[in-house]
């Protein structure tokens, strides 16, 4: 097969998936062909090369690969969206904040930081996004739980790794904090996650 045909199934498969696409996934295209991650990374690299001053470009994340709009065109596909997504709680923010930069953490170390409660509502909801997850058990009496974030999380935040966070002293507040993730959740939701995700955070502010 061409590389030329690899590409557009690539670029088809890129295209047709929500989910960001493995090497492995990618190779898996072509049970019958010969075709080798050295192949596929040829591919990406011409496909990336392709959409250079366009309005979508190729991203490499956490999980894989993805195809999405760039940050320069948002302003205009923001006029498509019927609902759009409410901002997240500060309580939530900054609770997602801590766990990003200081895990492993526990729900007791947070509220130690934060001075206040840690609402189950806020934990529950950031489980159910997948964002964050248990890491393990501190060693200590209770043996609270250690958490720390996913690879969802840093995919729904258009981020490659952690090292992709800004870094604290750019950050002179939390609202700074959450205009530099801002562009990574209109990238990855569609209009009904939309919705479902401005539904849950109406639901934890009220619960603040």
């Amino acid at each position: 097969m061409e590389l030329k045909q690899v590409r557009n199934v690539v670029e088809a498969a890129l295209m047709a998936f929500d989910e960001p696409m493995s090497m492995k996934a990618l190779v898996g295209l072509f049970p019958d062909e010969e075709i080798t991650a050295n192949d596929i990374n040829q591919v990406l690299n011409d496909l990336d090369a392709s959409y250079q001053d366009r309005g979508i470009e190729l991203k490499k994340l956490s999980k894989g690969y993805r195809l999405q709009t760039r940050e320069s065109v948002q302003p205009w596909l923001q006029n498509m969206w019927q609902q759009k997504p409410k901002k997240l709680s500060r309580a939530l923010l900054e609770t997602l904040a801590l766990i990003a930069y200081r895990q492993p953490i526990t729900r007791g170390e947070i509220e130690d930081i934060r001075g206040v409660a840690v609402s189950s509502k806020i934990i529950h909801y950031m489980m159910d996004k997948e964002w964050i997850r248990i890491l393990g058990y501190r060693d200590v009496p209770g043996k609270p739980a250690m958490l720390g974030t996913t690879k969802e999380f840093l995919d729904y935040f258009n981020l490659a790794s952690l090292q992709d966070l800004p870094s604290l002293a750019e950050i002179k507040d939390i609202e700074t904090l959450e205009q530099e993730l801002q562009f990574g959740e209109a990238n990855n939701e569609n209009t009904n996650e939309a919705a479902a995700a401005d539904s849950q955070s109406k639901e934890v502010q009220n619960n603040e």
